[in-house]
């Protein structure tokens, strides 16, 4: 089984938690420090993955944006949103693949909505989760000696329009949205509670 603890740093700006996430990975890698899911906001950012810059695929005008080296395209942070960084070592049965990591962050999420009384799921056009036809979370990761950095972002009462604006992963503007924009209220701090409580869908040997 697998314990994993979390760490809330509030609103920190994007560069200072990639710092963070570099060293933290490192010394994981090395047993120094337990599997940690550090909880965070950022100030609006508009981080772009190398699929996004192969592509040629460029933030709204508008919007300060990084440079990234997870896995997708451009993906929004700001007030509102719930980001979740997994610096964890994915050594448990079934998590050999980084298919199978995304699939079990993928059921952690849909699995706390459940109980939040919101019909997440997946859709074959883009990892993350779902509501009907629009995305609120998105998975991205990196990886060196498979413990993982970077992670998943939940929409859940961002300021209108703003990451409606974003193309993600070449999906077209209004496709990804948040908890609000569909007219459910559930705050970050709820969400992040029902995600608490489902922590063993991460823990478990299948």
């Amino acid at each position: 089984m697998r314990e994993i603890r979390f760490e809330e740093l509030g609103q920190i700006s994007h560069s200072d938690a990639d710092s963070l996430m570099r060293k933290m990975q490192a010394k994981r890698i090395e047993d120094e420090i337990p599997d940690t899911m550090l909880i965070c906001e950022h100030p609006e950012i508009v981080t772009v993955g190398p699929r996004a810059r192969n592509d040629g695929i460029a933030p709204p005008e508008g919007y300060d944006s990084a440079p990234v080296d997870r896995g997708g395209g451009l993906t929004w942070h700001g007030p509102g949103q719930l980001v979740v960084y997994p610096i964890v070592k994915w050594d448990l049965d079934g998590e050999s693949n980084v298919k199978a990591v995304i699939a079990l962050l993928e059921e952690w999420v849909i699995s706390a909505f459940n109980d939040l009384g919101i019909n997440g799921s997946r859709d074959e056009r883009m990892q993350g989760v779902w509501i009907g036809d629009n995305k609120v979370c998105s998975i991205g990761l990196s990886f060196l000696r498979w413990t993982s950095r970077h992670g998943l972002t939940i929409n859940c009462n961002t300021p209108p329009g703003r990451v409606e604006r974003v193309s993600g992963c070449g999906l077209g503007t209004d496709t990804t949205t948040s908890l609000a924009a569909l007219g459910i209220n559930n705050t970050t701090e709820e969400v992040l509670g029902a995600l608490r409580k489902r922590i063993e869908t991460l823990s478990r040997i299948e």
